[in-house]
């Protein structure tokens, strides 16, 4: 069998195809694998990187609301159309699984054009335009959050690396804080904000450095690739240990009590998925996606939500530092995070994609879990 995925642009469309990608082949190792992707993108950085073959077809960026540019979107869209559905024939697909972005919507139509099947992962609680619309040419829609409004939709969840998705943080919390230089015993944060980092966060992270101390709670920062957070050392205060990435974020979960992170749907995912509260402060630009991405999972008990413009270092005393001193309630949140969260969405997807093309499962290979990266 061979898939086509459609998945590129942002992380938080790529590294979901690449988990799915990465579970085929789990499934079913002689399976045929070629990703769909621009050079607008990440894609041609991330995918090569996990040994996926990458086809380019041109990006035509989609509007996200009602506008002009939608009466010259078919126009634009005949020629990546016509690139899509080469790729589609020269690897002879049974299935094309999308999940949004530039490369999805010509994927869609191009599947259709060839008489493929077609799979539809949606992630976010506002679905975008190319899922929306390769939704109306077929029955397998999912998504990633029981909020998202799809019709038909199914909820499986986010496909996750078995690395976060098998993951017992108590078992390994002693080795995860020993490897990051931690104390064993103290209550722990870890703070993040993709790989490129959070101004609000580290600038606030860096003006709570004293009452963070005085109150015995050692810091795991992650603080981006394009950021700078210099945090003096004491010898004798509770470790800060600040650096611009973190590769095991398996480990860094683990080592943590609690996070404080922006709200991406996979990092919503899992940190829901691994029982990880959080404070959760959306990227204040955009649709507002990231505020209803954490909804969900804060409504259930398993985290906090804050305004950007309202994490100041004092809400951030009065409020983040108090829970972590608060062990019984650390606790509670972080069975309510569990129980929300999804751990086997990607079998629940390969499952699917052997249905929609015609094809018996094999049984399962063996899982390799050791793979990790940022989200």
């Amino acid at each position: 069998m061979h898939v086509v995925i459609a998945g590129g642009g942002s992380a938080g469309h790529i590294e979901p195809a690449l988990n799915t990608a990465d579970a085929l082949r789990r499934a079913d190792p002689s399976i045929g694998v070629t990703m769909l992707g621009t050079t607008k993108g990440l894609d041609t950085k991330l995918i090569p990187a996990r040994g996926y073959d990458l086809r380019l077809i041109p990006a035509v960026p989609l509007p996200r609301k009602p506008s002009p540019d939608l009466l010259t979107l078919p126009a634009r869209l005949l020629g990546t159309v016509k690139a899509a559905q080469q790729v589609i024939t020269e690897v002879d697909a049974d299935v094309v699984v999308g999940f949004g972005g530039y490369v999805a919507l010509p994927a869609y139509l191009a599947a259709r054009r060839a008489k493929r099947p077609i799979v539809v992962h949606e992630a976010n609680i506002r679905p975008g335009l190319a899922n929306r619309v390769g939704a109306r040419f077929t029955k397998n829609v999912l998504t990633g959050n029981p909020a998202v409004p799809m019709p038909g939709g199914t909820c499986v969840g986010m496909p996750l690396r078995p690395a976060i998705s098998t993951l017992d943080r108590a078992a390994v919390r002693d080795e995860a804080r020993k490897a990051f230089g931690l104390d064993p015993e103290r209550p722990t944060l870890l703070v993040f904000g993709g790989s490129q980092g959070a101004r609000r966060l580290n600038d606030t992270l860096q003006s709570s450095v004293r009452i963070l101390r005085e109150a015995g709670i050692q810091v795991l920062h992650s603080y981006g690739d394009k950021n700078a957070v210099a945090i003096a050392e004491d010898p004798d205060a509770p470790p800060y240990v600040a650096c611009p990435y973190i590769d095991r974020m398996d480990l860094a979960y683990a080592a943590a009590d609690l996070a404080l992170s922006r709200s991406g749907m996979m990092t919503c995912s899992e940190l829901a998925a691994v029982g990880l509260p959080s404070v959760y402060v959306p990227l204040p630009v955009g649709n507002g996606e990231q505020r209803l991405n954490a909804a969900p999972v804060v409504q259930a008990g398993g985290g906090l939500l804050v305004d950007d413009s309202a994490l100041t270092p004092r809400w951030f005393a009065e409020n983040v530092v108090p829970l972590l001193l608060d062990q019984p309630r650390l606790t509670a949140m972080s069975e309510a995070a569990a129980r929300f969260g999804i751990r086997d969405a990607d079998d629940k997807i390969v499952e699917l994609v052997f249905a929609a093309a015609g094809a018996a499962r094999p049984e399962s290979a063996a899982v390799d879990d050791d793979q990790d990266g940022d989200r």
